[in-house]
């Protein structure tokens, strides 16, 4: 009698599977692993070309619409296929930086149309392979990338990349295309290797990129560059650190603007930092404050740090008619990096005494400077009430703080006497009233006390003063979120 043999189950084979559950497994699969099915089995084959699964890796790699996809008439696996073939070296930076550039783009369109219409046509790889070989160096993916959606922008104002001004002084940084940043290509000691990013016309400051690490800085690198005033080598150059990667310093800029962190003032991006912490409210009226650092007014050699301020005012619209008062005097308690304090009183505020009623917001720019890399300011305002002239009372200013962005120290710095250079740090800072004899310190030619005309810059800017009664309210007023 034979004996009965068992039989082993057959071990469950992938291609056994029913569809469905098969296609559900494959859509976890990155497009790489998507495109190697194709080559294990015909079955694989046939369902890995199953469209839906490569909806999905359009819109996340591509960010293709269902719009997109009607209009160029063909399956998501041969729309991803295509746009690969072009953009595939790109694939890991596209998605951030082509929603970037949306967001910008959907966010200015109201806001600063001009701005918006300055921006120039993406170029090709030839045009970027021109470039590489015309300055000798690898230009980085994602700044590869970021071309092939926008090539930067035409030379005017106001500028892509953020907007400061003063009483006298004014910049506006145009994000450069690429073969104007060629032609500024630096092979000179000091700035060997580096590339700009972006220019001002009127200052002639630039941000650079650093393509190879040389002269202590890191391979892609972004900064601002700062003479050493105290060197007597002329390629001793310090560095204002703003970014490490072309991606993480466009992005991060793009996020600041987007979200309200960068008010639009006149159609210009201004580039102040704004602490949701830093308000404070006295009675009926509320002031808040917001800071910005100007790097082409600093220096690490001799150590001086140049910052400004644009304090918000406002009076609650709820508040009785009778609260209505005048502003008579400032003082401030500021305070350096060291411990050092310096106290400074004044009549009015950049020479004015605003009056604020109910409703009504006073806003204006003013400066300070420091010897160390950072330092804070607080104090109180004097007001007066109008309706009853001998009732005098103080409004309080938050405590803000400023603080030097990191910097690098050039590595061709000669030994000097410093002390033949060394500043008083008796007078470490100083309130903004005094701008124009803290500006001669600097030995920097003092610009127009104007901004011109064919710049765009209303006068009322270069007053660096506002009130809600000569200012309309609209979505590029000088309102911004708090």
């Amino acid at each position: 009698m034979a004996a009965a043999v068992e039989q082993e189950p057959q071990p469950l084979s992938l291609e056994l599977l029913p569809t469905d559950p098969l296609l559900l497994i494959l859509s976890f699969l990155d497009y790489r692993d998507l495109l190697s099915c194709c080559y294990v089995s015909r079955r694989l084959n046939q369902l890995s070309s199953h469209d839906p699964l490569w909806k999905r890796h359009c819109k996340k790699y591509w960010l293709l619409s269902e719009a997109e996809k009607t209009r160029r008439k063909q399956s998501w696996k041969a729309i991803f296929i295509s746009i690969y073939s072009d953009l595939g070296r790109y694939i890991q930076y596209y998605a951030t930086l082509k929603k970037a550039w949306d967001d910008i783009e959907r966010y200015l369109g109201q806001r600063c149309p001009r701005m918006i219409g300055s921006l120039k046509d993406s170029v090709q790889e030839d045009d970027l392979d021109a470039v590489e070989a015309q300055i000798g160096c690898k230009l980085p993916d994602d700044y590869r990338c970021s071309f092939r959606i926008h090539n930067g922008q035409k030379l005017v104002v106001p500028g892509l990349m953020g907007s400061m001004a003063l009483s006298n002084h004014y910049r506006s940084e145009d994000l450069l295309d690429i073969d104007t940043a060629a032609g500024g290509f630096q092979q000179r000691l000091g700035l060997k290797q580096c590339l700009p990013l972006t220019f001002c016309i009127h200052t002639g400051l630039s941000q650079y990129m650093a393509l190879e690490s040389v002269e202590g800085r890191n391979k892609y690198e972004i900064f601002y560059q700062c003479p050493d005033q105290m060197a007597r080598n002329p390629s001793a150059i310090d560095m204002f650190i703003t970014g490490t990667s072309y991606l993480e310093w466009f992005t991060s800029y793009v996020n600041n603007v987007v979200t309200g962190g960068y008010p639009i003032i006149r159609d210009q991006i201004f580039r102040y930092v704004h602490d949701k912490e830093c308000v404070a409210t006295t009675g009926d009226i509320t002031v808040s404050v917001s800071t910005s650092f100007l790097p082409e007014l600093s220096s690490v050699h001799p150590p001086h740090y140049f910052f400004t301020y644009r304090i918000r005012i406002e009076m609650s619209k709820d508040a009785l008619p009778e609260k209505a008062c005048q502003l008579d005097s400032r003082y401030w308690r500021i305070t350096n990096a060291k411990g050092d304090v310096e106290e400074v009183q004044g009549p009015g505020v950049v020479g004015e005494f605003p009056i604020i009623s109910p409703g009504r917001v006073y806003e204006y720019t003013s400066c300070t400077t420091f010897s160390t890399t950072s330092g804070y300011m607080e104090g109180y305002y004097t007001f007066h009430c109008l309706y009853y002239k001998d009732k005098f009372f103080n409004v309080i200013i938050p405590r803000f703080h400023m603080v030097c962005p990191t910097f690098k120290v050039s590595t061709a710095r000669m030994e000097t006497n410093h002390n033949e250079y060394a500043m008083d740090e008796d007078e470490d800072s100083t309130d903004t009233d005094e701008y124009e004899d803290r500006h001669r310190v600097l030995d920097i030619p003092a610009p127009s006390g104007r901004c011109p005309e064919g710049a765009g810059i209303s006068k009322t800017l270069c007053l660096s003063s506002y009130s809600s009664d000569t200012v309309e309210s609209s979505s590029s007023s000088i309102a911004y979120s708090l």
